[in-house]
């Protein structure tokens, strides 16, 4: 047991592999070469069991060249080695053991040329029920393994084989955690109160209600379901309503914006790849319809999918299975497809850029989401309920919108659709953190009646008069701004921030003015 002691640096290093199984192979290559001295030997080897097949995961001593590397055997043509696995003892080769014709034979027969009757010895790697492979001992010289060393090389298999356990442990961990990441930067889960679709069923526009009623209906069924309008009209909040509202409510909804990357990419993003299939791929990766399973996949802006794409979507369709990228297997899923476009799909299959067949698998059930512009009963309480969604997420506000600003939204023609109403909302919210949003904060901007417009002072035009001073129209424009924030300089509302400039330096500037 004094033997063991001598080795416990060793010993530390195998314990550590749990939290580094990256360098198992690293560390086990430097345990058998410590082992000379414990255990004599000309070549040391560590065999994984690999189905019926032991391959030679290290191996060390001089003996210890390429072909042994590359070396593997079949558990069942080797008696010693099988003796030993299930035994889970030691097995010492002895004399007539050697003859592979009429004895155990060796297992570096193929490979190597050694004496007969050499020292040769398989020590079994088990740990919790498990057959992870064997250890074996080989010299050049004949004789056998003594008792002792027998013993001692078992305690070191015992050792060696929780050290491959915890480390392919870790390796799965270190896996599922890497899939857990990945499915976290995919996956974005529809929940059953989403705001959007919330807001889906309280619309009052006529053709909006209609398409909740069409979009409720299908939400039951499994169809695949094409959402067609305008960018920016919401096709999103749509298909997450429909997920929302769907027997799949539970599982995973994904999206992907076909239109955001690469042609190259976009196989791999959709339906995975195996590692080494490209340069880059340093491991197997989860694609988003592997994320959706069990759930709902948004194909956004489907008409812009590249047609080598598209013919394996249809594979998708019609069998539910694909094959990862650089993978020689398929993979089974089942998910639901929503697809969303801006474009007419029925031109783009005219033009060629678009699958006819596919085409007309993705509309078995067509939802058109119309523009802004024609849902003007929407958008005054559409703009509240964002104004409420934008108050609950920052912390600000809460807002109000006057008569006048709510017959400006009203009158806009929105081209921008819902988004470009997100956006000015914000803007409005930035001018004024909180309180009553009046028309200079919601309209359009360049407009006479925005901040920016209000507050820049009326030149006289070109022989209208004498052309004012650098200094009077510096001082004019500061004059509005004051007015505009009530003689407020600090803070998100005040002169300074809407002037872009730090309070000291404006205070300065009204100083030197003669501004108060």
């Amino acid at each position: 047991m004094s033997r063991v002691l001598d080795y416990s640096g060793d010993l530390r290093q195998l314990a550590g592999l749990a939290g580094q199984p990256e360098r198992i192979d690293e560390v086990l290559a430097r345990a058998l070469a410590s082992l000379a001295d414990l255990i004599p030997h000309d070549l040391a080897a560590i065999l994984d069991l690999q189905g019926e097949r032991l391959a030679v995961r290290v191996a060390h001593g001089p003996l210890a060249n390429e072909r042994v590397r590359r070396h593997s055997i079949p558990v069942s043509e080797f008696p010693a080695v099988r003796r030993a696995i299930e035994t889970r003892r030691a097995v010492v080769l002895e004399d007539h053991d050697h003859d592979h014709e009429t004895g155990e034979g060796d297992p570096y027969d193929a490979v190597l040329e050694l004496p007969h009757g050499h020292s040769c010895m398989v020590v079994p790697l088990h740990a919790a029920d498990r057959t992870l492979g064997v250890m074996t001992f080989d010299r050049t010289v004949c004789g056998l393994y003594d008792r002792e060393t027998v013993a001692l090389a078992e305690i070191y298999g015992q050792i060696v084989a929780l050290a491959m356990l915890y480390a392919e442990q870790a390796r799965l961990l270190e896996r599922y955690r890497a899939n857990l990441v990945e499915q976290r930067r995919l996956e974005t889960q529809a929940a059953g109160d989403d705001p959007e679709g919330a807001w889906l069923e309280q619309t009052r526009s006529p053709a909006m209600l209609d398409l909740v009623r069409q979009a409720r209906l299908v939400s039951q069924a499994d169809s695949v379901v094409l959402i067609e309008g305008e960018t920016g009209t919401g096709k999103e909040v749509l298909a997450r309503a429909i997920h929302a509202w769907s027997g799949r409510r539970e599982g995973p909804f994904v999206s992907l914006n076909c239109a955001a990357l690469p042609p190259d990419l976009i196989e791999s993003e959709l339906f995975g790849h195996a590692r080494g299939a490209f340069t880059g791929a340093v491991r197997d990766r989860r694609g988003r319809f592997l994320t959706a399973n069990g759930g709902c996949l948004l194909l956004d802006e489907i008409g812009d999918l590249p047609l080598a794409a598209q013919a394996k979507l249809l594979r998708v369709l019609q069998e539910g299975e694909f094959q990862p990228v650089g993978a020689d297997h398929t993979v089974k899923v089942d998910v639901r497809v929503m697809a969303a476009t801006h474009v007419q799909l029925e031109a783009a299959v005219r033009a060629g850029r678009f699958r006819e067949d596919l085409y007309y698998r993705l509309a078995v059930f067509p939802l058109t989401l119309p523009p802004l512009r024609h849902r003007g009963e929407d958008i005054v309480p559409l703009a509240e309920h964002l104004l409420d969604q934008q108050a609950r997420r920052t912390g600000r506000g809460p807002w109000q919108l006057t008569q006048a600003a709510r017959r400006v939204l009203q009158k806009r023609s929105w081209p921008g659709n819902a988004r470009e109403l997100v956006n000015t909302l914000e803007r409005a919210a930035i001018l004024k953190p909180h309180g009553t949003l009046d028309v200079p904060h919601v309209a359009e901007p360049g407009s006479p009646t925005t901040p920016a417009a209000a507050m820049t002072p009326a030149l006289p035009e070109m022989g209208a008069g004498p052309i004012a001073s650098l200094r009077d129209v510096e001082r004019a424009h500061l004059s509005s701004v004051l007015a505009h924030t009530g003689g407020k300089i600090y803070g998100t509302d005040g002169a300074a921030a809407l002037l872009g400039l730090k309070p000291t330096t404006l205070q300065s500037r009204l100083k030197k003015l003669g501004l108060k």
